[in-house]
């Protein structure tokens, strides 16, 4: 049987790619990269003070498709950082609940919790009152003056988030000349257990702001008060 090789180049004509696009409308919906790279026509009177818009819809649609691209390029970057924020925080979980005792916890948060969750530092402290005599003897443990919590936080406030922090050493000790940025969540393990809280530091002005989502962070410091209640309480 002989094969027939067609070597000669077919060309197609304007009138085979409009009938193609005619036949089929989708096209460029299917393929909206390509209608991104087309010069439409150029917009003119056509004589009669009626000019033709064309062109400007062509233009219009074209940006639309790349504010479209650009969209979802944030979505996608934006899940990835999520996603490596939520690996981060549950790899900071594993690590607490591995404790031994309540030292062993706070030198997990104050050691290893800064490298697992990416930020330049992470303290806890507690206010100091009568309910304070545990957390006393823990390694890394700030003692914050009564009432500190709710003038940072906010009176019944959970987390704050400051873009530029000012810190005089109560919260992050000597390494407050370096902190720019922080996240403080309350600590609360018990009632009979002094008010808490948890910060993390950044060296970044910035890193933290008012607009990022806190669940995470409430997720870690609601872990972090229970193991807190756990380990205080036991003689």
């Amino acid at each position: 049987m002989t094969t027939n090789i067609l070597t000669t180049e077919t060309l197609l004509s304007d009138d085979d790619i409009g009938q193609y696009l005619l036949d089929n409308p989708d096209f460029f919906s299917r393929n909206p990269e390509i209608l991104v790279q087309m010069q439409g026509p150029i917009a003119a009177d056509r004589g009669d003070g009626v000019v033709d818009f064309q062109s400007a819809m062509v233009d219009r649609l074209r940006d639309e498709i790349q504010n479209l691209t650009a969209c979802t390029q944030d979505v996608i970057e934006t899940s990835r950082t999520n996603m490596t924020y939520l690996t981060r925080t549950h790899a900071a979980v594993l690590a607490l609940l591995s404790a031994q005792d309540a030292a062993h916890m706070a030198r997990i948060i104050t050691d290893d919790l800064p490298l697992l969750l990416d930020v330049d530092a992470v303290v806890f402290g507690f206010e100091q009152d009568t309910k304070a005599e545990a957390a006393l003897r823990l390694p890394g443990v700030r003692m914050l003056p009564f009432s500190y919590l709710d003038a940072q936080i906010g009176e019944g406030g959970d987390v704050a988030l400051i873009r530029d922090m000012l810190d005089d050493g109560t919260i992050f000790g000597d390494e407050h000349v370096d902190i720019r940025s922080a996240a403080l969540a309350r600590l609360r393990p018990s009632a009979t257990t002094a008010g808490g809280l948890i910060a993390l530091g950044s060296n970044m002005s910035g890193a933290f702001h008012a607009g990022q989502g806190t669940d995470l962070l409430n997720f870690l410091a609601r872990v972090s008060e229970k193991l807190f209640q756990k380990w205080l309480s036991t003689p």
